[in-house]
């Protein structure tokens, strides 16, 4: 299993929408890097649901269910879309203030590349984010 971080405006897509949803697509990504992050994800992978904007927090976790294919909100045809299934709630959100005040972190895409949608999250950094967020 590998682990990703997608964000998310809340005002867009909010993580009690996609509680409620259970199942959605993951679509509308147009940066080249970040759909070649979506071409990576594979059934089963676990991504960080992440409140961009305001909020600059990780609040949940969902699940890829189903892998990359074409957007049909790209008129050329260019990018793709996974599905993602509703796993859990974090029991503490975690803030990027948090991510940042950890030495052990600094090398995230969440901190070098911040405009990045979507992105790699190594195990280590998974248990470390997954510990904050009083998950087990």
């Amino acid at each position: 299993m590998h682990y990703w971080l997608i964000k998310t405006e809340p005002s867009t897509w909010s993580w009690t929408d996609q509680m409620t949803k259970g199942v959605t697509h993951w679509d509308g990504v147009r940066n080249y890097q970040a759909s070649n992050n979506l071409k990576a994800m594979k059934i089963g992978d676990h991504c960080f649901f992440y409140h961009s904007v305001k909020e600059r927090q990780i609040v949940g976790i969902v699940e890829v269910i189903k892998e990359y294919y074409p957007d049909p909100t790209d008129p050329q045809g260019r990018f793709g879309m996974v599905d993602v299934k509703y796993v859990r709630s974090l029991n503490n959100p975690v803030s990027l203030a948090t991510i940042k005040a950890d030495p052990r972190l600094t090398h995230l895409s969440l901190i070098k590349q911040s405009r990045l949608s979507v992105m790699p999250i190594d195990p280590e950094a998974w248990k470390i984010i997954c510990n904050y967020g009083d998950v087990r």
